[in-house]
Formats: structure tokens, sequence, C-alpha cells
């Protein structure tokens, strides 16, 4: 397993957050709620979440400004937490935002949840609780967005897609772990987030 897409150097336009310490990301000092630690080795180093009430804050928005975009995110899932969860939360001073959520059922499964949101009028969410995935080990996820069309993605693999209008966000703040309004607790570790200004097609997405 390793971290880099497949026959792919790092994107250069990429913003990378790679999670090493909680109280830094991106450069900016974080605003980090209850107590998420550092563990692992390695590519799997990263922040890990109790799914109770850790989380961290980040006073800036990775796309702010972007017309398309790819969000991609590498996370561990733990198959004891909760049902409804938040592991990424980005949202400008418009209310505009975006979430990836997951899904957990009480077999340690998920499914994962992606959501868009401009206005009560221009909003989607892309989830099928019939795609599942087995919790406690490593993926890649990604949402994409070309200026017309969201599409969601497991380890470079597509799941589901739908048309949506989303116009460029303002500046705003990024939730790692956990919704800005504190609830959906994620619990499980990530180790890095990419965001990038273009819809990335298949191929140059990352995967296990």
């Amino acid at each position: 397993m390793g971290a880099c897409a497949s026959g792919s150097a790092p994107d250069r336009e990429s913003t990378v957050w790679t999670l090493r310490d909680v109280a830094k990301v991106a450069g900016q000092p974080t605003e980090v709620v209850g107590a998420p630690t550092v563990a692992g080795s390695g590519a799997d180093t990263g922040f890990v979440f109790d799914g109770k009430a850790d989380g961290v804050f980040v006073p800036v928005n990775p796309i702010e400004g972007w017309s398309a975009f790819t969000i991609e995110v590498r996370f561990k899932p733990d198959g004891t937490g909760g049902e409804e969860q938040r592991f990424l939360h980005i949202e400008d001073g418009l209310k505009r935002r975006v979430l990836l959520e997951t899904r957990v059922t009480p077999d340690k499964q998920w499914a994962f949840d992606t959501f868009l949101f401009q206005d009560a009028e221009h909003k989607l969410t892309l989830l099928d609780r019939k795609l599942l995935h087995p919790t406690d080990r490593w993926y890649w996820v990604a949402l994409v967005y070309d200026g017309r069309k969201m599409s969601h993605y497991i380890d470079g693999v597509l799941e589901l897609e739908g048309e949506v209008a989303f116009a460029p966000m303002a500046a705003g703040r990024t939730s790692i772990g956990v919704r800005q309004n504190r609830v959906s607790w994620f619990k499980g570790a990530i180790s890095e987030s990419r965001f990038t200004p273009a819809a990335l097609p298949p191929a140059r997405l990352r995967k296990e």
C-alpha cells in the first residue's frame, strides 16, 4: 500500500495538508477541540479522533475562489464509531459548504456520503447505503466538482455522481474530525488532505 497515485507525480497546483501536528495545519495555528492525538508511523501517521469530542479547526478555506476542484482525503474509519460522522467540513461566510461524511453500520462497514450546499435551491447529497466498505483500514476518498457535476470516488473508483450548481466559495474555515457546529464526531484516523483547483480525472486520483 502507498499514498501515491498510480503512475503520477504530485500535482504542482495541489495544496497538501499532511496532518502531523494538531496545533498547526497548512502553516496556520488551529483551534483544537477535545484531545485529538497524532499516532502511527510513516505514511500511516495522522490525526486520531475519539468520535466523541475531538476536532481540529483550521482558519482557512482551501478551495476559496475555485470554480472546479478536487478534494482528496486519506483516512481510516473506526468500526466502533457512530452511525453518522463528518470528517471534513469546509464552510464560507455565506454558509456555502462542502462535507465529507461516513455512514457506519453495526457490522463495521461504511458508506461514503458527500454534500455540496450553495443555498436551499442548489444542493446535492451523494449517498448509497448499499455501497459498503470494511472499516479499520486506510482509504483515499475524493470529491470532484467540474463546475457542473459532482462525483465521488473511493481509491480512484467512481461511486456516485450528479449535477448541481455550486458557485466559487468565499473565505471561510475548515473542520477536521467533526461538523463545524460540533456534532457528528468522527472516530478514526486522517493522515492527509489534498485540494486541487481542477476536476482531476480518475487516473490521477490517489489510491491505496
